[in-house]
């Protein structure tokens, strides 16, 4: 089993992301080869809370141009965590 520190990248922290925490959603990019059990067991483990469901999703890569060559970001995957009520991550909304 990995470590809970491969599975998690980053939180994302944007408008939209922010406002899900009042619905005690939480979203972090993940790593792109980690599936749903693993990021429930690295939640739980890494912050101490209870997991109540867990959404995916992929994020394609988008065209960067730099002078005449045109390259791509890397592929990213998104996970949307709902947590059991009563639960919640602290100092998720001040990152």
């Amino acid at each position: 089993m990995r470590d809970a520190r491969d599975v998690l990248i980053r939180p994302v922290v944007s408008e939209k992301s922010v406002g899900m925490v009042g619905e005690n959603k939480y979203t972090f990019y993940v790593d792109v080869n980690s599936n749903k059990i693993e990021i429930k067991n690295a939640v739980e483990k890494m912050f101490k809370v209870k997991v109540d469901n867990v959404h995916t999703l992929k994020v394609k890569p988008k065209e960067k141009r730099m002078g005449r060559y045109v390259g791509k970001t890397t592929a990213k995957k998104k996970a949307i965590v709902t947590l059991e009520p009563g639960n919640k991550i602290e100092g998720f909304a001040g990152l």
